[in-house]
């Protein structure tokens, strides 16, 4: 079996964190298909205090699932060259022309212009 994806800890402190086992309670899956989750780019995680986390805005208002777009979005930066920790720098930084950051605004009406502009960028 492959190691955990993980990259290193580029987003600011205050960015709160699941630990994998929460993740797996929350969605309700086993640990083990949270971790394949992050070898299928479905999801990132950064190591924080040497302890796999995934950022907890990768999960829906209610918390029973993955943002919409979210595995989608990161396929796209994926494909188009990009690192985990370009993705998460990128997905953490204020951008006032949506407003807000573009991880907020995956949860909301700007998900397809997040989207668009990711497709931009890889290409």
């Amino acid at each position: 079996m492959s190691t955990i994806p993980y990259s290193d800890d580029v987003l600011d402190p205050s960015v709160s964190l699941l630990q994998l086992i929460d993740v797996s309670k929350i969605l309700d899956v086993p640990k083990s298909r949270v971790e394949q989750m992050l070898r299928e780019r479905q999801l990132l995680a950064v190591k924080r205090n040497r302890v796999p986390g995934v950022p907890e805005v990768f999960l829906n208002a209610s918390g029973r699932q993955i943002v919409k777009g979210l595995p989608g979005l990161l396929a796209v930066l994926h494909d188009g060259g990009f690192e985990d920790e370009e993705i998460l720098k990128w997905l953490f930084e204020s951008d006032d022309s949506l407003p807000g950051r573009p991880i907020d605004a995956m949860h909301g009406d700007l998900m397809r212009e997040v989207i668009r502009r990711a497709q931009a960028m890889a290409f």
